[in-house]
């Protein structure tokens, strides 16, 4: 069976009504980046960081796949799909797609801040005084600026075995998940749905690169239909 992989950005969560994690003034829902996604930040002030996450949390439980999700599911009739995303969110869970690797951590789970890989189930908020098993407290379960990206590895191995790979909604200029491309193999073919892409230097270089300058609820259906037409 072939294998496809998917690699997903905010811009196809916007869609479904969640914020994009960065605006032009450098800001995500009026917060200064590095007080609520860096260590640091955290250090500083853990009722802020906590709080950011719980507003995120519970504007999750308002929103619902859109039809780029949807879309995606439909290809594992016929194909080993992998979706790598950089979203922290479960609209691909919800949507029923069965393999995902979320590089920057899930917004439904907490961890320990003793031990990172004490993972819990996270539908509620989180509060100063819960504490994992060991005894520290919990924080949300997310990948911080200057932290490393555990799952990178794996993202780089499913990427390096697909006969396609889907980019949505991502500018492929933020690194290290801007990388991943590079992993890919010449002869896979590459669709790249943005509306304003952005052609990085590993993209530059593949040979069946196809752009569809298309939000992801127009581009991802198009490109399915593709896939599926001859199968």
């Amino acid at each position: 069976m072939e294998k496809v992989v998917i690699l997903t950005g905010a811009g196809i969560s916007a869609e479904s009504g969640i914020s994009t994690f960065r605006d032009a003034g450098g800001l995500w829902e009026g917060h200064d980046i590095m007080e609520v996604a860096s260590p640091q930040g955290w250090a500083k002030n853990q009722a802020l960081v906590l709080d950011f996450y719980n507003k995120r949390r519970k504007q999750l439980k308002e929103v619902t796949p859109n039809p780029a999700h949807l879309a995606l599911k439909e290809l594992e009739q016929h194909y080993a799909v992998s979706i790598v995303t950089q979203n922290v969110d479960d609209l691909h869970e919800r949507a029923g797609s069965k393999n995902i690797i979320h590089l920057h951590g899930e917004l439904t789970k907490s961890r320990s801040t003793k031990k990172s890989n004490l993972v819990y189930d996270c539908q509620k908020d989180i509060l100063l005084g819960d504490y994992c098993e060991l005894g520290s407290q919990l924080r949300p379960h997310i990948v911080w600026f200057g932290e490393e990206v555990p799952m990178l590895e794996q993202a780089a191995k499913v990427t390096s075995q697909a006969d396609h790979i889907l980019i949505v909604g991502t500018s492929m200029q933020v690194y290290p998940a801007a990388s991943l491309i590079a992993y890919a193999r010449q002869f896979a073919s590459i669709y790249y749905i943005d509306p304003k892409p952005s052609i990085n230097y590993e993209l530059s270089q593949m040979k069946q690169l196809k752009v569809l300058a298309e939000k992801a609820t127009i581009g991802v259906r198009k490109v399915v239909d593709d896939l599926l037409k001859d199968k």
